[in-house]
């Protein structure tokens, strides 16, 4: 009796990885020695070319999208904020020692200007709990929906660190999106390790956070934060992504920061670009508002 192979479910071809693996550059030959003959996509010299920044582009693309494709993960909610801010004890601790510098120098303008500083990190330290909590409460309520959600952030500390550590605290998974800087920013270590995402680019980093995101919940922040924020803004004014809600956390300090009214009587925004704002001041707060959105969508 004859015996039957089995139809193969992969391809004939060899994968790229299984060629990688089985080519030799060890024959001693000028010809192989050289550089040109390295598989492309295993040249990491040739990827580095600046002539292949398009293709490094599509790779920054597509290596989270099919990492998040991978786990089923088709909604999020971005969370923005400080990297500065930190928990409450540190935030003690560190304006106790400003505090042990300025009674050694009383004079130093630099460390009074430090001890202001450490103050009002102190003041704003609740925000690392209302972040932690937010994350926390959403990652709890997601798992009562069919539809998964999940936390992102940018990955690095502060108000980053806090939201990913919510998740974490309940078992969740949470995102990272980190990118390279000059002064190295690790990944903090509450984000789902095979979350946690790495970037060159900042437009394709920026462009991720909002590729599921469903709501953005902005804490205060600088640079970083503002520029997330206003790329956001003038992507729902613009109707280039849908609208989804935006929610500042702390109206007194947005306030303080952004005189939005005062745009609108310079002419530059319209009265209806305010509505895309909402102001939170609490975990709760910030949920009800993404609830409010989206009461029927969920189920």
């Amino acid at each position: 009796m004859s015996s039957k192979s089995k139809i193969p479910e992969c391809s004939p071809f060899p994968s790229a990885k299984e060629d990688a693996a089985s080519v030799s550059y060890d024959y001693g030959t000028p010809q192989t020695k050289s550089p040109s003959y390295r598989l492309a996509y295993d040249d990491v010299d040739f990827l580095m070319r600046d002539e292949l920044r398009s293709v490094r582009l599509q790779l920054e693309v597509l290596k989270p999208e099919l990492a998040q494709l991978e786990h089923d993960i088709k909604s999020t909610v971005v969370i923005f904020g400080s990297a500065r801010i930190p928990e409450q004890s540190v935030a003690e601790k560190n304006l106790e020692k400003a505090q042990q510098a300025l009674a050694l120098n009383p004079d130093d303008l630099k460390l009074k200007k430090q001890l202001l500083v450490a103050q009002n990190l102190l003041y704003k330290c609740h925000y690392y709990h209302e972040a932690r909590c937010l994350a926390k409460l959403i990652t709890l309520e997601a798992k009562k929906l069919s539809h998964k959600m999940v936390v992102v952030t940018g990955g690095g500390p502060g108000i980053m660190e806090a939201a990913n550590r919510g998740a974490d605290d309940v078992n969740g998974e949470s995102i990272g999106l980190n990118i390279v800087l000059p002064s190295e920013q690790t990944p903090n270590p509450y984000i789902t390790p095979e979350l946690c995402f790495q970037f060159h680019y900042f437009a394709i980093r920026k462009m991720h956070f909002l590729m599921r995101a469903i709501a953005l919940v902005a804490f205060p922040g600088g640079f970083g934060t503002l520029d997330e924020l206003f790329v956001t803004l003038t992507l729902i004014q613009t109707k280039k992504v849908r609208r989804v809600p935006v929610i500042l956390f702390g109206q007194k300090f947005w306030e303080k920061i952004i005189n939005f009214d005062a745009l609108v009587d310079e002419g530059t925004i319209s009265q209806s670009d305010l509505d895309l704002i909402q102001y939170a001041e609490t975990a709760e707060d910030a949920w009800s508002l993404i609830l409010k959105d989206y009461t029927d969508g969920f189920n």
